[in-house]
């Protein structure tokens, strides 16, 4: 089977889940080393990057005749793991509502702000009900670039409350005036560029 072209949101679970697969088979499998040492963490492929995809083979059980069978593929599905914060605070046992697909979960956040919750490997997208319906979150899935990409950089600043006014790829006044509130938040020099230090940080309070 031919490499796979990673496109825009898609994740090693979405891809996996399209041709068969549990995620692990395809990111451990050696002609993917490459791409690992490259990327590190599975969950931040960027749009471009190639993905061997392996042949599948087959699998026998013996099971009596003349009698129903279920069968449950492992693995799947995945987890949606958030953390809601204010001013670097905790959003602690607060209430929401998560929807995706026909999905819809009520829950309350545990008392670091964290919510986790399974989704088929096949989202794309959720969305993130707070405050009795006056906070609206869109949540892309799959589609967070690493650290080192401009459009990673900025995706960490908008889930952390520094809004990059929706500028992605490149930066531009926006992102620059968000870049030095997030130094000045965290005492790092205010320079409204992405330096390694800024980098280094992001990654730390948002992996």
């Amino acid at each position: 089977m031919p490499n796979y072209t990673v496109g825009e949101n898609d994740s090693i679970a979405s891809i996996a889940k399209d041709h068969g697969f549990l995620w692990k088979t395809i990111w451990d499998h050696g002609s993917n080393a490459s791409l690992r040492a490259k990327r590190k963490d599975p969950n931040q492929l960027v749009p471009g990057d190639e993905i061997f995809i392996p042949d599948k083979g087959t699998k026998s059980v013996s099971k009596p005749v003349d009698a129903r069978h279920t069968f449950t593929r492992k693995g799947e599905p995945t987890k949606l793991k958030l953390r809601l914060t204010v001013l670097d605070e905790p959003r602690a046992k607060e209430a929401y509502t998560l929807v995706f697909g026909d999905k819809v979960i009520h829950g309350v956040t545990d008392g670091d702000g964290k919510l986790e919750h399974p989704i088929p490997g096949e989202t794309r997208s959720a969305t993130l009900t707070l405050s009795e319906g006056a906070e609206v979150y869109d949540i892309a899935i799959g589609a967070l670039r690493p650290v080192s990409d401009t459009a990673g950089v900025q995706r960490r600043l908008e889930n952390l409350g520094f809004d990059c006014g929706g500028e992605s790829g490149s930066i531009g006044d926006a992102t620059r005036d968000a870049l030095k509130r997030f130094q000045t938040q965290y005492g790092l020099e205010a320079t409204g560029e992405p330096d390694d230090a800024t980098r280094a940080k992001l990654e730390e309070l948002h992996v």
